[in-house]
């Protein structure tokens, strides 16, 4: 848990007020909805599976866990989740010892995409968390096939600076 974040804090969007807070593990279920309420987060096997749903019990409360890890969800005036991302402060010799804010896992329900949550929550992630978090910098990455999102990024000001690469540890076809 990153103990700096002020959390819980509401935030405007277009729709109305959002309420950003700490993920719990009473949230479980929501957030498998969530994260399966995407097309290419499902093609990757997030299905929010009941057979899966111990895996994503045990990263949770491991990322609750981790003073360096936050999962926020963002929750609507209902109580309903329609919205998360996950945080990580990463402390780092580069750029002269500069501490990034590594954003990942954004999604916002696929019934309010549009509606001004997702600012709503990265503004908030660029500005009061960054800030009280120290962090000098702020990255994420994005998978190639969301062009939708990388517009959405550039708007809010990031840049696509970098080419980011993955290697998958447990694949039959992986060999250095």
């Amino acid at each position: 848990m990153l103990a700096s974040l002020n959390l819980p804090v509401a935030l405007e969007t277009r729709t109305g007020e959002v309420t950003l807070r700490r993920a719990a593990e009473d949230d479980l279920d929501e957030l498998m909805d969530l994260l399966a309420d995407d097309p290419i987060s499902a093609s990757r096997g997030d299905l929010a599976a009941p057979d899966d749903r111990e895996a994503y019990r045990r990263a949770l409360a491991e990322i609750i866990a981790d003073p360096s890890n936050e999962v926020v969800l963002a929750e609507d005036g209902h109580g309903a989740i329609v919205g998360t991302m996950q945080l990580t402060r990463i402390p780092g010799m580069a750029r002269r010892g500069a501490t990034r804010l590594l954003i990942e896992a954004v999604r916002v329900s696929s019934a309010l995409r549009s509606s001004g949550i997702g600012t709503a929550m990265m503004r908030w992630a660029v500005g009061p968390a960054a800030e009280s978090l120290s962090a000098d910098l702020v990255q994420l990455t994005s998978d190639a096939a969301r062009g939708d999102a990388h517009r959405f990024y550039e708007r809010l000001g990031f840049v696509g600076s970098h080419i980011g690469f993955k290697y998958r540890v447990h694949s039959a076809d992986t060999e250095i």
